[in-house]
This record gives structure tokens, C-alpha cells and sequence, in this order.
């Protein structure tokens, strides 16, 4: 199974930072048993959506011939909850090579704070180049880059 966690990007300043938006829909299925009866998106995946708008990052500053994977969470604090129906604002700034700092915000308020390392590889390793070309030009489509 594969979630795609990103489903807008609404800035991107190549080589350092990159903003988007995940929202939260009652039919995502991690929210079935997380938790029972008070659904709520899990941590690790709020934290995985900065990872993956970070693969976007990498992806777009290269050319599309990068991606970046985590290699090491060295820190994550969380602060609340994102709910069915929220989006979350999520923003990520490179802070070194392949060093990342990212923040999750719902309505302007910090759910996740974390700082990550990834290892920068191929994309054409893990996806199809143009294809990826392609889906970014979707996820950009109100600021058209």
C-alpha cells in the first residue's frame, strides 16, 4: 500500500524550502482504528507527509533527478492532533545537505515540529522520471512553476 500524502504544493524556492497542504478525509483508512471511535491522523504519518513534500523538494531542485528517502528522525515533538476535515499546512526548509526542518500546522497552530536526515537517491531508481515531472506540475497547479 502507498499513501500520497501531499495533495497540493503551494510554494516552492528551489534548493530551499517548499509548502503544501494534506487534507485530512474521514475516508482515509489509517483512520479507522487510530483511534476507535476518535479518529484521529497518526503522528508518524503527519510526520511522513513532511518527509515526502521534502522528496518533492529535492525532486523539483534537481531537476527530477533526485529523490530524497529519511534516513534519521533526530527530532519530532507533537503537539496536537489533526482531525477528519482538517488540512494540514505543512512546510519543510533544507537546512544543510539532505538535513531538513519541517513543521504540520492546522489553522495556523503546530501540530508536528521535527528535524530529519535523508539520503538523496536516483528517482529514476524508485519512479518514472517524466511521470513524476507530471504529477509535480499537478500538485503545483495554483502557482504554476
Amino acid at each position: 500500500m502507498r499513501y500520497l500524502l501531499v495533495d497540493q504544493i503551494t510554494e516552492f524556492k528551489e534548493g530551499e524550502s517548499i509548502r503544501g497542504i494534506k487534507n485530512v478525509a474521514m475516508t482515509e483508512d489509517f483512520l479507522e482504528f487510530h483511534f476507535p471511535r476518535n479518529p484521529v491522523m497518526p503522528g508518524v504519518m503527519v510526520l511522513e507527509a513532511l518527509v515526502q513534500i521534502g522528496g518533492w523538494l529535492e525532486a523539483a531542485s534537481s531537476d527530477f533527478r533526485n529523490w530524497m528517502v529519511i534516513r534519521k528522525v533526530t527530532r519530532c515533538n507533537y503537539y496536537g492532533f489533526a482531525f477528519p476535515g482538517d488540512q494540514l499546512e505543512l512546510e519543510v526548509q533544507r537546512t544543510g545537505e539532505a538535513l531538513y526542518r519541517g513543521t504540520a500546522l492546522v489553522k495556523g497552530k503546530r501540530k508536528v515540529k521535527a528535524e530529519f536526515e535523508g539520503e538523496i537517491i536516483p528517482l529514476e531508481e524508485i519512479e518514472d522520471v517524466e511521470e513524476q515531472r507530471r504529477f509535480f506540475r499537478l500538485l503545483m497547479r495554483d502557482i504554476g512553476l
